[in-house]
Parts: C-alpha cells; sequence; structure tokens
C-alpha cells in the first residue's frame, strides 16, 4: 500500500495547495523586504535623524536585525504547536501576525513626531515581523512538501522558496515606483507608507486562499498514530518536538545551520546592503540600484523551480554545492561590476549572484524536510533554519555596512561571503542525500539513516 507521502496527490489539490503556500510565503516576504528596503532608504533619516548618516544607517539596519533575532523563538513557538496541531493553523495566524506589524509601521509617528520613543515601537513591531517569518517558512514548504508528489518533490517544494523573490520583487516594485513618480520630500513625507498599508490588502488575500486548503495528510496519518499510542499505556510518552528533534535529529539540525549561512549572508549582501553600496561607495542612484534589484528578482524567481527540479534529478547536495561554490567565487566579479557605475553591469551583477543562491535556497525546502521525522518535522526544519539567520542574515548588512566604513573597500566585504560559503560547503559536504527518502518512513530513532533506493544511490550521487 502506498503511503501518504507517496501516494499522488490529485493535480487540482497539488495546484491549490502550491498557490496557498506560495502566496502566503509572498506576502510574508513583502513585509519583511519592504522593512529591509525601508532601513536602507529612508528609516535612517526618519527614526535616526540626530545620526551621521552611515552611522543612521547602520542603526537603520540593527533594527532590521532584531526582526532576525526573534525568528527562532517564532521556530521554537510555531514549530512546537505546528507539530502538535497541525501545519495549517499556524500559517494562517503567522500571516496575520506580520501583515498586521507591517501595517502599523505604516501607521507609526516619526522620530520628529514623538521623538526617541518612534524608534522604540519600531523595534517592537520590527520583533512581530521575526516572530512571524520564524514560524511561517517551515510550514509553507511542509504543507507542500507532505502533500506533493515523492518523485518532483524538490520542484513542487521550491514553489514556495518563490515567495522570496516575489516579495522582495513587490516590495522593491512599490518602493520604485513611488520613488520615480514622488519628489524626494513627498516620499520621505508620506510615500513611504503606501507600501506599508498596502499589506493589509495583500493579508486579506492570502487568508482566503490559505483557509481554503486541506492539513497536510501525512501530518494527519502522523497524528492519528500519536493518538492510538496515547491510548495504550504501555506505549512510551510522546516526547516534546524540540525534545524529541534534539535527541534524534541534533546533526540534522546542525547541518541545516551550517547550509544555510552562504545562502542567507549572500541573499541580504546582493538585495538589502546593495542598495548602500551602490548609491554610497559607487555614486549609483536610489532609482537605479532599486530597478536593478527589482530585474534581478525576477529572474530569480523563474530560476528556483528549475533547481528545484534539477535537485529531483541529480540529489539536493550536488545542487546546492553548486550555489555555494558559485557564491563564493562571485564575489569579487559581483563588486568590480558594481564598482563601473553602468546600469548593465549593474544588472549583470546582482542577477547572476541571485541565480547561484537559487542553486541553494531551490533544494532546501525538500532537503531540510526529508531531514526529520513527521511529528517533529516543523520543529526540525525551523529551528534549523530560523537559528542560523541569527547568526547569518541578522547581523549581514551590519557588517557589510561596517567592514565599509573602516575599509573604505568591498574586499574584505567579499571575503565576508567567501568564508561563509566554506562553511556551508562543509556542512552540505558532509550531509547524506536525501531525495529518495518517503517522509512518512522518516521515523524518530533512524536518524538520517537512508533508504535501500538511497543507499543504493550513494554511489553515484
Amino acid at each position: 500500500m502506498a503511503s501518504a507521502a507517496s501516494a499522488p496527490p490529485t493535480p487540482n489539490n497539488l495546484k491549490r495547495i502550491v498557490a496557498a503556500s506560495l502566496i502566503g510565503t509572498t506576502i510574508e516576504w513583502y513585509d519583511f523586504f519592504l522593512y529591509g528596503s525601508a532601513a536602507a532608504l529612508v528609516f535612517n533619516q526618519l527614526f535616526f535623524p540626530d545620526s551621521d548618516p552611515l552611522v543612521g544607517t547602520l542603526l537603520s539596519f540593527l533594527t532590521y536585525a532584531v526582526g532576525f533575532a526573534a525568528r527562532p523563538l517564532g521556530a521554537l513557538v510555531f514549530g512546537h504547536y505546528g507539530d502538535r496541531l497541525g501545519r495549517k493553523k499556524l500559517l494562517v495566524l503567522s500571516l496575520l501576525l506580520m501583515g498586521g506589524a507591517t501595517f502599523a509601521i505604516g501607521l507609526l509617528p516619526t522620530h520628529a513626531t514623538i521623538g526617541s520613543a518612534a524608534p522604540v515601537l519600531l523595534t517592537v513591531l520590527r520583533l512581530v515581523q521575526g516572530f512571524a517569518l520564524g514560524g511561517e517558512w517551515g510550514g509553507a514548504v511542509l504543507l507542500v512538501s507532505e502533500h506533493g508528489d515523492a518523485k518532483r518533490r524538490g520542484f513542487w517544494a521550491s514553489w514556495p522558496q518563490t515567495g522570496a523573490p516575489a516579495g522582495q520583487l513587490l516590495a522593491t516594485g512599490v518602493l520604485s515606483f513611488l520613488t520615480a513618480v514622488l519628489s524626494e520630500s513627498a516620499f520621505n513625507g508620506w510615500g513611504w507608507r503606501i507600501p506599508f498599508l498596502l499589506s493589509g490588502v495583500l493579508v486579506m488575500v492570502g487568508l482566503w486562499i490559505r483557509l481554503s486548503v486541506d492539513e497536510s495528510p501525512v501530518f494527519q496519518q502522523a497524528l492519528a498514530q500519536a493518538e492510538a499510542r496515547k491510548a495504550d499505556r504501555s506505549a512510551p510518552t510522546e516526547k516534546m518536538p524540540l525534545v524529541a528533534v534534539l535527541r534524534h535529529h541534533w546533526r540534522d539540525v546542525l547541518v541545516a545551520m551550517g547550509a544555510r549561512m552562504a545562502e542567507n549572508i549572500s541573499y541580504y549582501v546582493i538585495t538589502a546592503f546593495i542598495l548602500v553600496y551602490a548609491t554610497t561607495a559607487a555614486g549609483i542612484s536610489k532609482q537605479t540600484a532599486l530597478n536593478a534589484v527589482l530585474i534581478a528578482s525576477a529572474v530569480h524567481f523563474a530560476v528556483i523551480p528549475l533547481w528545484g527540479a534539477l535537485s529531483d534529478r541529480i540529489g539536493r547536495r550536488p545542487v546546492y554545492l553548486i550555489g555555494a561554490v558559485g557564491v563564493g567565487l562571485w564575489m569579487f566579479p559581483f563588486f568590480s561590476l558594481i564598482d563601473t557605475g553602468g546600469f548593465g553591469n549593474l544588472i549583470l551583477a546582482v542577477t547572476v549572484g541571485l541565480v547561484l543562491h537559487g542553486a541553494m535556497y531551490a533544494p532546501q525546502a525538500a532537503f531540510f524536510s526529508e531531514m526529520f521525522a513527521t511529528r517533529m518535522r516543523y520543529s526540525g526544519a525551523s529551528i534549523g533554519a530560523q537559528f542560523a539567520s541569527v547568526a547569518a542574515g541578522a547581523p549581514a548588512p551590519l557588517i557589510a555596512t561596517a567592514l565599509l566604513s573602516e575599509y573604505d573597500s568591498s574586499a574584505p566585504i567579499a571575503l565576508y561571503v567567501i568564508a561563509a560559503a566554506l562553511l556551508t560547503i562543509v556542512a552540505v559536504g558532509v550531509a547524506k542525500e536525501t531525495r529518495h527518502r518517503d517522509l512518512s518512513d522518516v521515523e524518530p530513532g533512524t536518524g538520517t539513516a537512508p533508504s535501500k533506493v538511497e543507499a543504493a544511490d550513494a554511489h553515484t550521487v
């Protein structure tokens, strides 16, 4: 009998699940990236006006980093309840929290109105954003992974990953349009609020779609088995998901954290810090930098499913390693192209960087999902992904800006990303290939033992 993980879903049902996850993650990332772009462009003036421009940018990025600090807490809370109550309920809650916080930022008084209370309130709302996003990613990718066709899991699970470039595309597109049609004084005065207030409309659309999908069949099967064990008094008591993850999958958590270092750091250097570097060190206008990120994000969106499909053919690890090695090698050419000041070179630099990033990001959803047992999968995947973000994505724009301020050169920043790439290469290099695993068969106590098919395939990967 086919397991829940391997039984093929109906095409219409699977497409609805993918659409719900994609639209939800797009909205969540739109909210998150919108803050990052605004931090680079206007928050230094609106909330830290008494600082030197570069120091103000550093303080602005510090509030940006605070959102990452809350993501591990979101991963723990949402992971625990997502493994106990189901993926769908927690995904609805994460969307409401993220959208509400973003909408509130659009209504927030600035430093000129309420003084130092403004950056404090901004930081609190950023914490709520980070908490919500910490729980969003794991649930969204699991909902697709646990519904999808096992043979094409890498492809289908990569679609929620396109929510990141789609959110970046939407956030950058809205900001680019507003900076093009509004004067700088109008944009700084009130125009910056429009993208944040728009989040309220997007959340309503996302909720309508997300509420229409079914719970993961793999989770429902595992929940039924857990309830049966509870009824059997002789059966051992089920441990909390976090405890079970640390007992059975601690190596996988470390692998996931290491795998995220290059992926996370390179992404925020390429998309967030670039707005600072291009406009200050390279003398490129704000509008030109935004347009380059906009074009590159569109390409990024298109290539992620292609990388995901390739991971179904040759494995998660080879595709991931292509991205890690490629990003490391690209960093010096990346900054050299930007330094020319040409729009075409700027587009080439960011686009190639994001295409290589996609080789890591696309297989990540299936790769991390396949590492963990069903009743601890939400916790395991979320913890591995979000704890890494504190050391990787959170300080990346801060470190890059500080290095630029200290050395007035892009070389230290390139070396910083290369060091992260080396760490990721080691982590993925020691990991086991997972693409043949049946999600319903990966149970506590088995750790990362390969299936028979996987073991036979190990000689060819």
